[in-house]
């Protein structure tokens, strides 16, 4: 693979070596030379050897070739008819106060960058080890952006309240009618048969209740986990909303030929070793899960119809025990108060999620009447997938929906939205200024990516940043957009950190000069997409990794390439920096 014109400047005094066959007269340049960020796993698989007199890039550049040359060899001074001799660039000595000492490591993968500082205007002292998969500091004081002076800081401003508050549920059952009452929901089975009427594509449904204390139970593949939520005063995003705290809806499907409803793997099998419970978007341990089993059209699962067909359905189920949870004067576990917040003067932060968008199943709702729901809401493929911003307690409040059949591990269902780690933990920051929830569809053409990737562009010039956070689910095709997305906070001068699932399997296919804050998902001890439900997903720890490495870069705290190896004990490393929990890896038996 040849060599843009960035990666050239990074890697001009790297070793030249051709990426391909190259003729004789051959004048070289960038596009005849190979990634130096190749050349660990090419030297591994013993396609590449490197030659002790070898050439660097900035000494072949404009030379011409003297003979015809093969690929993935090593360009000597025989070779070609002059060798460049690069001007020495004037060493500027640096003052001792301001002294860094980075160490080296080569390019790729998600390992560590080591950051020694003597002194500084803002750090004294400070020694760090940090992988691009984690965090790029220690806590501590957070001045903020220093390109300008700041603005006077005035009171927080309070844009929109939303209180949730929790009500106790401590059974479900299927029976003759739809209640709640003493804290037991009841579901009348013969509700089936109106959801049915949602969609003619949903040919059966199937209502059951999953208990804690058994959960060692078959199941098709997890399509998603939706929270019981429903709007009392006001609307999404403001107002009260009265959500179940004890149970909730969990979405399986097929269709008539018994293939599941899935496109990269499938979370098929015992419910117990398929879903990470307590993680964002999933149960949680002590939750009584009541499934919704769907049997949709013959051929109809891997296309946008079938699998919204049974979205539509259960969420008749749902809507009927939204309409008794809302008369319902029920035990409150908690208020949870959700502010949208400005802080005048402070950071400038938006957080960008890039969900799903490429059609057939990859497709999300957003802003339905009620929270986390289907009805009166927008499809993103419908939207052209272009940037559209909401406020955090928006998203806070169920105005995500998820639809999404990707790889179960690093799905977000529609449980994580609404308690998304990293609106929680920006949203009650007072170090920042949290302009918005950025919601952006992947394409699937590069052309459509390209044009919605400009339009964020265009977005992040209207709204004057000081640093953004880039998250995606899912991990190869979204990785493009993804990236390209970086390039567009980066080229704009704009500090940015991206949030993905990695490790091993996903590494970035592509990447740019402005993808060096990485911060990574993964809790597979292979490093794979491993077909748990909700495994490798943002969690508290990731989210609070990815903010603190966000407010270090607007320092101007210096990330080096990471060591090219995925290492979990790093991450683990840096979570121990922040006063995080240890996370620990599953073993799933994805080790390779």
């Amino acid at each position: 693979m040849s060599l843009t014109n960035e990666q050239l400047q990074a890697h001009l005094k790297d070793p030249a070596v051709f990426c391909c066959r190259t003729p004789k007269g051959t004048k070289i340049s960038a596009e005849n030379l190979e990634d130096p960020g190749l050349f660990p796993d090419l030297v591994d698989a013993g396609l590449i050897e490197l030659t002790d007199g070898g050439l660097t890039i900035e000494q072949v550049l404009g030379s011409t070739l003297k003979d015809d040359a093969e690929a993935l060899i090593s360009i000597t001074a025989d070779m070609v008819d002059e060798v460049q001799e690069p001007e020495k660039a004037e060493e500027k000595p640096q003052k001792e106060e301001e002294k860094t000492t980075l160490a080296q490591g080569p390019v790729g993968g998600s390992g560590m960058i080591r950051i020694e500082i003597g002194k500084a205007e803002k750090f004294d002292g400070l020694k760090l080890e940090v992988p691009v998969g984690g965090v790029s500091g220690a806590p501590g004081a957070f001045a903020g952006a220093a390109a300008a002076p700041a603005p006077a800081i005035g009171e927080k401003k309070v844009l929109h309240t939303l209180v949730k508050k929790h009500i106790k549920i401590t059974d479900a059952k299927i029976g003759d009618e739809t209640s709640i009452k003493d804290g037991v929901i009841t579901i009348d089975n013969n509700i089936v048969k109106e959801a049915l009427k949602e969609d003619v594509l949903v040919k059966s449904l199937e209502l059951d209740v999953i208990h804690p204390d058994n959960r060692h139970v078959e199941t098709e593949t997890i399509m998603d986990v939706v929270p019981i939520a429903t709007k009392i005063e006001g609307k999404l995003g403001e107002g009260v909303t009265k959500i179940v705290d004890g149970a909730v809806f969990m979405l399986t499907g097929v269709d008539e030929d018994g293939v599941q409803i899935h496109e990269f793997g499938s979370s098929e099998g015992y419910l117990d070793e398929q879903m990470f419970f307590g993680h964002p978007g999933c149960a949680d341990e002590n939750d009584i899960i009541i499934r919704c089993h769907a049997v949709v059209e013959r051929l109809t699962g891997m296309t946008r119809p079938g699998p919204l067909a049974a979205h539509k359905c259960q969420d008749h189920i749902i809507q009927a025990v939204r309409n008794e949870l809302k008369d319902y004067e029920g035990e409150v576990v908690k208020e949870e108060l959700c502010e949208d917040v400005r802080h005048p003067g402070k950071p400038r932060i938006l957080l960008v999620k890039e969900i799903m968008g490429q059609g057939a199943m990859h497709d999300n709702c957003l802003c339905p009447t009620e929270p986390c729901g289907v009805a009166g809401g927008r499809m993103n493929v419908d939207l052209g997938n272009v940037p559209l911003v909401l406020n955090s307690n928006e998203i806070r409040d169920g105005a995500v929906h998820a639809l999404t059949c990707i790889g179960p591990a690093t799905k977000e269902m529609t449980r994580h939205y609404i308690r998304e780690p990293l609106i929680e933990g920006l949203a009650e920051d007072d170090e920042i200024d949290l302009v918005g929830v950025c919601l952006i569809g992947s394409p699937q053409v590069n052309d459509e990516k390209m044009w919605v990737s400009e339009r964020l562009g265009s977005t992040l010039d209207s709204l004057s940043l000081d640093g953004v956070i880039i998250t995606t689910e899912g991990f190869g095709n979204n990785h493009i957009d993804f990236v390209e997305h970086i390039g567009q906070a980066g080229s704009r001068g704009i500090p940015v950190v991206g949030v993905s699932f990695c490790a091993y399997q996903g590494q970035l296919v592509v990447g740019n000069e402005y993808a060096d804050a990485m911060v990574e998902e993964n809790l597979d001890s292979g490093g794979f997409e491993n077909d748990i439900a909700g495994c490798n997903c943002i969690t508290p720890e990731v989210a609070e990794r990815a903010i603190q490495m966000l407010k270090n870069k607007i320092e101007g705290v210096q990330i080096l390439p990471a060591e090219k190896k995925w290492n979990h004990d790093i991450i683990n490393e840096n979570n121990k920096i922040l006063g995080l929990p240890e996370s620990k890896l599953v073993e799933s038996g994805t080790d390779h």
